[in-house]
């Protein structure tokens, strides 16, 4: 069997940023606050201008793996045996927080507590780390341009028609599936609404773009751990069941068992098959494996309620530039998001009437 290629050194050439990305920075940026704006316009209230309907919010725990090897004792994995609580926060990707029978991409966001480490810029003086995942292996477009025409068409079609959108949810499903059997691409469809009808506690979930891993460069991923967990992974849920049955079915796991995901990590081994700046590429397994860096356990526990929703879809915010320097985001569109997140961020904070501070320690969850 042959050996991987050695991980790649991090350094900061191996960005090269591109002089037109502010334009499309200033294109999503105008796009993120239209979706806010017309959201809070619909609901009275402003949401998250993507990843509006959360489906879990967990206490959790992060644990990191003994005796990993030094190429994976890296950055804030670098103690072995390290716990750090967590926060957990599984949602579904638009801006408007839809019926599920709207099947979309799914995302999990985790935000570490006592982190400590040189701190990113506009991080300076929190002792958190934030990563996001979503339930594809690589971003929906190359770059920031890509992204900006994307978050366009996404923000023109925010509302409250559901019925339409539910519709063509439900035409989508069996198109995407047979797509998929004969191993062609479906995520563009699966994006407007054929999303598989999966479980959201057994998904795969992943960083889609690199990130800076202390010494080296990687993405990560989650994957079911537990039995509670794995044997959902294939699973499919009636969507008409009810507006929130993905909450329902989250709920039913958590209040009674709990369950476990790995971390895992692909270090980048090769930067013409796993290239930092084009989002869209998915990093080839066969030449760089993700492999187990830590656990992330959550106990039994309520998943969702309206007084744990006012505390982290209201009261937190997760940011991929929101952590320490030896895992700093890399790549055009985590550039772009270094400066769109705040700027949505203080339009909610103006529409809520409430600025949202950063806890330095993780608060407990009603």
């Amino acid at each position: 069997m042959l050996q991987p290629n050695p991980p790649i050194p991090y350094r900061a050439d191996l960005e090269t940023p591109d002089a037109d990305e502010q334009v499309a920075i200033d294109d999503i940026k105008e796009s993120m606050l239209y979706i806010i704006g017309k959201t809070h316009e619909d609901l009275g209230h402003a949401q998250r201008s993507v990843h509006a309907k959360s489906h879990a919010l967990l206490e959790a725990s992060v644990t990191v793996h003994p005796d990993l090897p030094a190429e994976l004792r890296q950055g804030i994995f670098a103690e072995p045996g390290r716990i750090y609580p967590a926060i957990v926060r599984i949602s579904t990707i638009p801006g408007d927080p839809l019926r599920d029978s709207v099947s979309l991409p799914r995302g999990l966001a985790i935000k570490l507590f006592d982190v400590e480490g040189v701190r990113l810029p506009g991080s300076e003086d929190d002792a958190t780390q934030d990563f996001l995942f979503a339930s594809a292996p690589a971003f929906a477009a190359p770059d920031a341009a890509g992204f900006a025409k994307n978050l366009k068409l996404i923000s023109r079609t925010t509302d409250r028609v559901e019925w339409a959108k539910g519709a063509l949810s439900w035409i989508l499903r069996p198109i995407v599936k047979g797509l998929e059997a004969m191993g062609a691409d479906a995520g563009a469809l699966k994006a407007m609404g054929g999303y598989p009808e999966t479980h959201p506690l057994g998904e795969r979930y992943y960083t889609q773009v690199p990130l800076r891993f202390g010494d080296y460069v990687a993405k990560l991923d989650i994957v079911p751990r537990s039995e509670s967990f794995r044997a959902l992974t294939d699973l499919r849920i009636d969507l008409s069941e009810g507006p929130d049955i993905l909450r329902e079915e989250v709920a039913g796991v958590m209040t009674r068992f709990g369950g476990e995901w790995t971390l895992r990590a692909q270090l980048c081994r090769n930067l013409e098959t796993q290239p930092i700046e084009d989002a869209s590429v998915v990093w080839p397994e066969e030449d760089s494996p993700y492999l187990e860096i830590a656990t992330i356990r959550v106990g039994p526990q309520t998943s969702w309620s309206e007084g744990r929703s006012r505390a982290v879809d209201d009261g937190l915010t997760f940011r991929p530039w929101r952590g320490v320097e030896v895992h700093r985001p890399l790549g055009n569109v985590m550039r772009a998001r270094r400066e769109v997140y705040p700027v949505a961020q203080q339009r909610r904070s103006e529409l809520i009437g409430c600025p949202m501070h950063e806890p330095r320690t993780r608060p407990d969850l009603p």
